[in-house]
């Protein structure tokens, strides 16, 4: 074989151990897969305890986060992160950490605290109908 033969196959050689890692960093960005949507009606979170004072739980399911002040108020925020609309899946204290790019959110107020996104969550409305926890649209 010549030497031009077997850079060749070195060349389709390295480029079939790196398609796949490629494959993954294209599926992180938005490789044409569907993204949640934003909700667009109420829906039950569960129950009213499960927020305890001063403290944030992330009802992934529905890509809400709901927290609770001192004064025992609610707010609610949309889990989709502003910068590419990853469902952020995990929450460490009142902080949000989206998983496809580590933009960080404020749970209690829906800020950035990280980049690349920009733009805050978008806020909910919450209340409590019978001890349940119901987030819907802003009007």
């Amino acid at each position: 074989m010549s030497g031009r033969s077997a850079a060749s196959r070195r060349t389709v050689l390295r480029g079939m151990a790196l398609a796949p890692v490629a494959g993954l960093g294209l599926t992180a960005c938005g490789g044409g897969e569907e993204r949640p949507s934003e909700l667009t009606g109420p829906v039950e979170l569960g129950a009213e305890s499960e927020v305890a004072r001063g403290s944030s739980k992330l009802y992934w399911d529905h890509n809400v986060v709901v927290s609770r002040a001192a004064d025992d108020s609610l707010t609610a925020y949309s889990t989709l992160c502003t910068h590419a609309s990853c469902p952020i899946n995990q929450l460490k204290g009142t902080k949000l950490v989206c998983p496809c790019h580590g933009s960080e959110f404020d749970a209690t107020t829906g800020k950035v605290l990280r980049e690349p996104a920009v733009a805050p969550l978008t806020r909910l409305s919450v209340e409590v109908r019978n001890g349940t926890i119901v987030a819907k649209p802003q009007a």
